[in-house]
């Protein structure tokens, strides 16, 4: 275990927060990451708050041991501003020439959740179970579990 905590350079997906702090831990990054989710979707979003704190905090892993907290804010708030730009060109680029599967998936999307407000909605006795309050938590375990089936079988 390192005795310093990094955000890793190249088990990175936004930042490198959950691949240093996998890392500094010594879990998978696959792990971190679904608690960021979990805290950001259960926990009113303090996942999202907590994760840019330690973005803006943490060290970017190679940078010399003598760089002071204000210096890892500088440089954290301008990788942050930098990842933010690059993520508007990308959403205006997507819009502007969408992937010909878009469609199908935000399509199927929509008619799936329309069908599930549907049938909550219908007055039919059997279908008292259909609650967003249980089908959320039902699709969080089943979405972590196929995660973790495929991490065991090494996919």
């Amino acid at each position: 275990m390192d005795s310093r905590l990094y955000r890793s350079r190249t088990d990175r997906m936004l930042g490198g927060v959950c691949g240093g702090l996998a890392r500094y831990l010594c879990i998978d990054a696959t792990l971190v990451r679904l608690f960021f989710i979990l805290l950001a979707l259960g926990g009113n979003g303090i996942g999202v708050l907590i994760y840019l704190l330690l973005w803006i905090i943490a060290p970017l892993e190679g940078q010399p041991r003598e760089t002071t907290l204000r210096e890892n804010i500088q440089i954290g708030s301008a990788e942050i501003a930098e990842r933010t730009r690059a993520m508007g060109n990308d959403l205006r680029n997507m819009v502007a020439r969408p992937n010909p599967q878009t469609g199908l998936i935000v399509g199927s999307a929509l008619v799936i959740v329309g069908l599930l407000v549907l049938l909550q909605n219908l007055p039919i006795p059997w279908l008292n179970w259909l609650d967003f309050d249980v089908i959320w938590p039902v699709l969080l375990i089943v979405g972590g579990l196929a995660l973790l089936v495929r991490h065991l079988r090494g996919e």
